[in-house]
């Protein structure tokens, strides 16, 4: 008996190293190597602290600031919690969600009477995108100029410079790193 339980101890133990060791090992020094910045978080550090990623958004809820796109994760942007709210276009909570988050906006800035864009009224698939559309950072220009006593061309020009392209020029759509822009403000004095 002991004879056939013997190479199947040794092949566990074999496909243990393997898969739980050296494979893990390799795959850590490959993205090490290769990308180390997004295989340690993309982390975004300012005067020797960190502020947070550019892979994961974060809450901004003052006027003074570009505001992200809403978390379905609770609490916000809890990268343990990642995933969608699956409600579906008929369900009276997504449109109570949505509806309170249109007034939120609105009461941010009365003066802004455009369509509010989807982005900003509707969470990611994750729940934990860092990125608005151009149209959304947009929609808010007037709100942040304002409480910043800034001239909006000045915040566009800012804006602009932190709108990125698709990747290679074709693969996603052009977005904007809400954190990144709001230091960018912040920054300017």
């Amino acid at each position: 008996m002991l004879a056939q339980i013997r190479p199947c101890i040794v092949t566990l133990l074999g496909l243990t190293l393997l898969t739980g060791v050296a494979y893990p090992l390799l795959i850590t020094g490959v993205a090490q190597a290769a990308f180390p910045r997004q295989a340690n978080g993309s982390l975004i550090e300012q005067n020797g602290k960190i502020v947070g990623s550019s892979l994961i958004g974060q809450p901004f809820d003052d006027p003074k600031y570009f505001w992200s796109r809403p978390s379905a994760t609770g609490p916000a942007y809890n990268g343990a919690s990642s995933g969608a709210s699956n409600l579906g276009p008929t369900n009276s909570a997504l449109h109570d969600a949505v509806k309170g988050r249109i007034d939120a906006l609105h009461a941010a800035d009365p003066e802004q009477a455009g369509p509010v864009p989807v982005d900003l009224v509707t969470a990611s698939g994750s729940g934990l995108d860092p990125h608005i559309s151009p149209a959304a950072a947009l929609f808010q220009l007037h709100r942040v100029a304002k409480a910043r006593n800034m001239d909006e061309a000045r915040v566009h020009a800012l804006l602009e410079e932190h709108t990125r392209a698709p990747d290679l020029g074709l693969l996603g759509e052009p977005g904007v790193d809400v954190l990144e822009l709001n230091l960018a403000l912040d920054q300017m004095k």
